[in-house]
């Protein structure tokens, strides 16, 4: 099973908003919402489709806008590429 890890979510973040270089190698505050690590809901709209375009997985507008932290949305993530293709219970 594939999974998205923090790593991948701080790059997707530093290259979505912008930033040239990935502070402490890629390491993301977890638990600090999105608006105090700086980045609004234009950098999430283009991470999140990034995200779709890479990984078998759809993400709603509605699990985004509460995912109000990168351990939140890491966890919405990573339970849509535990369903399998085809939805829950469609091998």
């Amino acid at each position: 099973m594939t999974k998205f890890i923090s790593t991948d979510l701080a790059q997707l973040l530093h290259e979505c908003g912008g930033e040239d270089d990935i502070p402490d190698q890629g390491v993301l505050a977890l638990d600090e919402t999105f608006e105090n690590l700086g980045y609004d809901s234009l950098v999430l709209f283009n991470v999140v489709a990034r995200i779709e375009r890479s990984y078998p997985v759809r993400l709603t507008d509605q699990a985004v806008a509460d995912a109000t932290t990168p351990r939140e949305l890491l966890q919405v993530i990573n339970s849509q590429l535990a369903v399998p293709v085809g939805g829950p219970g469609l091998a």
